[in-house]
């Protein structure tokens, strides 16, 4: 069995088109996919395909940290902090990003993958043992999904 087989996965912006295809990739898995979501609607069609769903605001730390919970990876798709759904908690993608790193402390998530084109702020690259840079630059949003599940998948990276 898959090291992560066995670890629970959070996708952080699941109802971004990108994380929706992250998601599908890895809902084959054995063990415990989880989506954070800011919208009902996507939410509760995720549920209904077998994701353990958390609804809240992507910029409230305490949401994100709640639904990251004793998972092994969180996978942050960045573009989620800049499209334009509410926030509630920051004016910025950066003050969205720090509210990811504050709801991962405590969290016990020991994997980190930060999927954009840009690598992750280094607040982000030290908010779990393990932070990984997966650049969408030039790839399809197919074969980012299959480069996460790949990741996620590995004993260590």
């Amino acid at each position: 069995m898959p090291y992560s087989e066995r670890m629970p996965v959070i996708v952080i912006g699941a109802d971004t088109p990108l994380g929706g295809v992250i998601l599908e990739g890895l809902m084959p898995r054995e063990s415990e996919v989880r989506a954070f979501v800011s919208d009902v609607d996507t939410g509760l069609e995720l549920r209904r395909r077998g994701a353990k769903v958390a609804i809240g605001d992507l910029s409230d730390g305490s949401h994100v940290g709640g639904a990251a919970t004793r998972a092994f990876c969180a996978i942050f798709v960045a573009s989620a902090a800049v499209d334009d759904r509410e926030r509630s908690f920051a004016d910025s993608p950066l003050e969205v990003y720090q509210q990811w790193r504050d709801g991962l402390v405590g969290s016990g998530v020991e994997r980190v993958l930060w999927v954009d084109e840009n690598p992750p702020p280094s607040f982000i690259a030290a908010s779990a043992p393990e932070t990984v840079h997966v650049d969408v630059s030039a790839k399809t949003p197919q074969e980012v999904a299959e480069e996460v599940a790949r990741l996620e998948d590995a004993q260590s990276v």
